[in-house]
């Protein structure tokens, strides 16, 4: 099991942020704007010619533990500013049981390990708003405002999560499973 990353793609012509058409994982890497992506897509290419592996394509990955640094929701709270473009999102309590599951049934080749459809960081912080901290703001900027503050570009992108959702239909798209698996276990309770 390869525990990838699907932060290799960006939206381009064929693939327009809210067209709902998702890179599949067949479709060629086209993101070249760090070092981390540029490497992770070198060794998913090395890794085909392997028939025993699984590798898993996580982005932005969410699990139900705010209080983890690593957690792209704690991440983005912590920030003055974001941009508010859709993407595709891994929450990680439904999809790691999956994971499991997947190396039981031996299955092979490469999957978009997403839940469905895409969900912007406006969303995320208005669920975080409502459910954990009503006093909660931020502000959006753009990609060009954001590109004089971080050192290396960021990916978005759309993963078309079809095939992982054939072979298990019970998966939930982005949004039910952020409400399920992450803000309603973290609701806080409000007097007023």
């Amino acid at each position: 099991m390869n525990f990838a990353t699907g932060c290799i793609f960006e939206y381009d012509a064929a693939h327009r942020e809210g067209s709902v058409i998702g890179f599949k994982e067949e479709d060629t890497p086209n993101f070249t704007g760090s070092f981390y992506s540029k490497t992770k897509a070198m060794v998913e290419e090395l890794l085909k010619e392997y028939d025993n592996v699984c590798t898993l394509r996580v982005r932005m990955p969410i699990s139900s533990d705010l209080s983890n640094p690593r957690n792209f929701i704690t991440k983005i709270s912590c920030y003055n500013k974001v941009v508010n473009i859709p993407n595709s999102m891994t929450i990680l309590d439904e999809l790691m049981p999956i994971s499991i599951e997947m190396a039981k049934r031996n299955l092979r080749g490469i999957d978009n390990f997403t839940n469905p459809g895409v969900v912007s960081h406006n969303e995320i912080l208005r669920m975080y708003k409502e459910y954990i901290d009503p006093e909660y703001k931020w502000e959006n900027f753009t990609l060009e405002e954001q590109a004089k503050e971080i050192v290396a570009a960021r990916s978005n992108n759309e993963m078309d999560a079809s095939k992982l959702k054939n072979e298990f239909p019970e998966l939930l798209s982005i949004k039910e499973s952020l409400i399920k698996y992450v803000f309603e276990p973290n609701k806080k309770s409000f007097t007023n």
